[in-house]
């Protein structure tokens, strides 16, 4: 089916503003950051990606079009980098030369948030702390995103995703029972952090706005993926519970992935919290005319216990399971909710992207790109906001591309410019 998507727009007399319209944000790339940035600048902020002369890091990493690294005019062929960085605008400028520094205090002047992801105490040596940025700027906010927070003995420990999911403890639950843990994919421990830096951000610039006095937000990744736990904490502290790893383990009959015509499908039926589904599951099976229905029948399907002996889970299997091999994702699906049984279609990517239910809220957005000859497709924006709508104002920058314009505001020619580059400092 065709995909209804967002197109990208810009602003105009007829649209409305968008929620942080008027904002300005500066963001020293990072993979821990850049999410953060994102967010802001699709609701509207002026955000300014600002990256070292040779680029960011996050420029190489793959996957990348057409399984190949490297730039089609500056714009660069990283898939991660080119959506994690849409609606910015790009800059290079070398914080490690005294004349960057410089350059980047002028800019902080007028900035309303830095999000940055150096080391503690890297940038108060280089001169741009949040005590010298806010000196001249009182209202400004500073997000410092890190591994381990600004303070503690593991401050100053250098660490990448998976590290963050280990020391949060949420690395341990991932896997399977009889595995060592298993990292989750995607730089979870990253976008956790890069997610909660932007609502501590965002707390902080209202803040600001009300009182005129900015502050420092100081997030730690290892303390976002404690959250991540969710009551895995609560369960050890009340229980003496250690919660396990139990991917692809059934723990009742009834409640489980199972597979089915044309993929997966997750069930709810038997267990703690769904008793109340099983004579409803009973019911449809028995309207299906299934073969063994009557298997599931008896005082013991209604206990815990049994439900979770290898014998429930094995005549569940003979009966449902042998079943929902001949059937549709969607059929049990949709017949799961017409009966009020728990019942998920499991997702593919392709699935997502041929899904009624985003197509119909626009959830997808085209994106153009320098090395193909068709706009990418990509995620849109979770939430939907009425009377400042959320938007994806263009395509990752290539590098330096906004230079001469953010520069330029500053006084610089294109002299001054040509010197600067010629210098490395930007």
């Amino acid at each position: 089916m065709a995909i209804a998507m967002q197109t990208l727009t810009s602003a105009t007399p007829e649209t409305p503003p968008q929620a942080l319209a008027g904002l300005r944000v500066l963001e020293l790339a990072h993979p821990a950051g850049q999410y953060c940035g994102k967010m802001f600048a699709e609701l509207g902020a002026d955000v300014i990606l600002i990256e070292p002369p040779q680029g960011a890091a996050a420029r190489e990493r793959g996957p990348f079009i057409g399984d190949r690294p490297g730039d089609d005019g500056g714009v660069s062929r990283s898939l991660v980098f080119s959506y994690f960085n849409t609606s910015k605008r790009g800059i290079t400028l070398d914080l490690d030369d005294a004349e960057g520094q410089a350059l980047f205090r002028r800019l902080a002047a007028s900035a309303d948030l830095v999000i940055e992801c150096a080391q503690p105490g890297l940038m108060e040596g280089r001169g741009c702390g949040y005590a010298a940025l806010s000196a001249s700027r009182p209202s400004l906010v500073m997000a410092s995103i890190t591994a381990f927070g600004q303070s503690g003995p593991y401050a100053h420990y250098a660490a990448e995703d998976l590290i963050g999911l280990a020391t949060g403890g949420f690395l341990y639950l991932g896997g399977y029972p009889d595995t060592a843990p298993i990292g989750a994919y995607g730089d979870q421990a990253l976008a956790g952090a890069s997610m909660f830096g932007g609502v501590a951000a965002m707390i902080a610039i209202t803040q600001a706005e009300n009182t005129g006095q900015g502050e420092h937000v100081d997030v730690s990744m290892q303390e976002c993926m404690v959250m991540a736990m969710e009551n895995a904490v609560q369960f050890y502290d009340l229980e003496g519970t250690v919660r396990k790893r139990n991917a692809g383990e059934q723990r009742f009959a009834g409640t489980g992935v199972y597979e089915c015509l044309d993929g997966h499908v997750y069930m709810m039926a038997g267990g703690i919290g769904a008793n109340r589904f099983w004579g409803l599951t009973l019911e449809w099976l028995a309207d299906e005319k299934v073969v063994g229905v009557e298997r599931l029948q008896g005082p013991e399907w209604t206990g815990t216990a049994y439900l979770a002996s290898a014998e429930a889970k094995q005549i569940f299997q003979d009966v449902f399971g042998a079943w929902a091999r001949t059937q549709t994702k969607a059929y049990i699906y949709k017949e799961g909710q017409r009966r009020h049984v728990p019942a998920a279609a499991i997702n593919t990517t392709a699935d997502l992207v041929a899904s009624a239910q985003l197509a119909d809220r626009g959830y997808f957005v085209s994106v153009p790109h320098a090395a193909l000859h068709v706009p990418m497709v990509m995620p849109g924006a979770p939430y939907q906001l009425e009377q400042t709508p959320w938007s994806m104002k263009g395509p990752a920058p290539a590098l330096g591309e906004h230079n001469a314009a953010v520069y330029g505001a500053l006084g610089l020619d294109a002299t001054a410019l040509a010197s600067l580059v010629q210098r490395g400092v930007i």
